[in-house]
């Protein structure tokens, strides 16, 4: 697969919603027709599909050829669960600063992201911390996304949203997920 391909696919997968070309284009600064042409190509290797006219999301075979582990309905429970104080993630201003604040799940860091101080944000993002935590709750793919956020080099409010959505979306995603019955075999 050629790097733009990839690109285009990478940025399909980290939008987290059904997507235009024209947005994709945008997102990845290149022409829209370049895009689209590559859109194209990505739906017919089957590693996206249109979900409405004009619209497209990544599919289980464009996750695994980026590498992405599959989610089954326990995976999904295991990764949403509550965790224990210890492997909860506790927020700091700064090395030997905590905040005395601390998620004990991905639906509660959602929550707490919107509250907790840019800095800290920030702080835990460069380092790297999100990526780990969200590791060791089994979630790699949530942990990628992140690392391409940290990439943007974002900050201030900007990078609050962008971290709140990523995580609320795969929130949303994983809840999906665990509700469906796994499969008879």
């Amino acid at each position: 697969m050629s790097p733009v391909k990839r690109l285009v696919l990478e940025t399909i997968w980290t939008l987290s919603k059904p997507v235009k070309p024209v947005e994709v284009a945008a997102e990845v600064r290149l022409s829209f027709p370049t895009v689209m042409m590559h859109v194209v190509g990505l739906a017919k290797m089957g590693y996206v599909k249109a979900v409405e006219k004009g619209c497209y999301v990544i599919t289980d075979k464009g996750k695994e050829v980026l590498g992405l582990p599959t989610i089954d309905s326990a995976k999904a429970k295991q990764i949403l669960a509550y965790v224990p104080a210890e492997k909860s993630f506790h927020f700091y201003a700064d090395v030997g600063k905590p905040l005395n604040v601390y998620a004990a799940s991905l639906g509660d860091f959602c929550d707490k992201i919107q509250k907790i101080e840019i800095a800290s944000i920030e702080f835990h993002l460069y380092r790297g911390d999100f990526e780990a935590w969200f590791t060791g709750l089994g979630d790699v793919e949530l942990a990628r996304k992140t690392a391409l956020i940290k990439e943007r080099k974002m900050s201030g409010e900007e990078l609050r949203k962008k971290l709140y959505e990523t995580v609320k979306s795969r929130c949303e995603e994983l809840a999906k997920i665990k509700q469906q019955s796994p499969s008879l075999k």
